[in-house]
């Protein structure tokens, strides 16, 4: 693993988009900061993080070794890495909201955001951000988050932290390109955020309607059982889960 440790970036992963340029940027090159004066998350939104107490790394991948249109299969793997890891460090009621954020409970402790090229010849580089909450304990005005240290009742090292979703990275990468994706596609489906539990939704438009979460689909869209007892896919900007 090739580490850059910054003191502060706009974003983790704009810094490597920049970097990822030189054809010499060597593959799984991680970048990690300890301040982001632009972190980002899904759909444009704004990560925001104390200085110094949370977990932001950015890594690069180049061809995972999936097609095209599989390219969903890549935030299943890195959802699935982070879920194998605090598992392992007893975060309790862990759980995946669609698409890509982390839950303990009712509370978010993390995001991902992958931004993907894909080239002429069909080869994908992806920049892989994580964004965790680690150490940081005051989340005035953010009621829905929440952090490890907050949750455990300790301090965590985020580097140790960094090393052990690395690794958990490249084995859930390396059944990407196995026969085993359809095993991480299983782990991934049985954590949905609540799954199986009638829950509201939001459209655009304002309207609002209750479906229960039956699984996400191989175009990474969300499958819900309407109250009509229909079934319909949704895509990120079609609906808001209201929880």
């Amino acid at each position: 693993m090739k580490l850059i440790k910054l003191n502060a970036t706009d974003s983790t992963n704009d810094y490597l988009k920049r970097l990822q340029l030189n054809a010499d940027t060597e593959n799984w090159t991680v970048v990690t900061a300890l301040s982001q004066t632009a972190g980002k998350g899904q759909m444009g939104s704004v990560w925001i993080s104390e200085e110094g107490k949370n977990l932001t790394m950015s890594i690069l991948v180049r061809d995972a070794g999936i097609l095209v249109q599989q390219i969903f299969s890549l935030n299943i793997a890195v959802s699935v890495a982070i879920i194998i890891v605090l598992e392992k460090m007893g975060i309790p009621n862990l759980a995946v909201k669609w698409p890509n954020d982390i839950m303990s409970g009712n509370k978010k402790i993390g995001g991902i955001l992958i931004e993907n090229t894909i080239k002429t010849n069909t080869e994908i580089i992806s920049i892989i951000g994580i964004g965790l909450n680690v150490n940081q304990t005051n989340f005035q005005n953010l009621p829905k988050a929440s952090s490890l240290s907050k949750i455990m009742k300790k301090e965590f090292d985020s580097q140790m932290l960094l090393k052990s979703i690395f690794d958990a990275l490249q084995f859930t990468f390396l059944k990407l390109s196995s026969h085993e994706i359809g095993n991480l596609w299983n782990d991934y489906n049985r954590k949905l955020f609540k799954i199986g539990i009638p829950m509201p939704f939001e459209k655009p438009d304002g309207i609002r309607f209750m479906a229960i979460i039956e699984e996400v689909n191989v175009y990474g869209k969300l499958v819900l059982k309407l109250e009509d007892d229909s079934v319909k896919a949704f895509e990120l900007k079609e609906i808001a889960m209201l929880y």
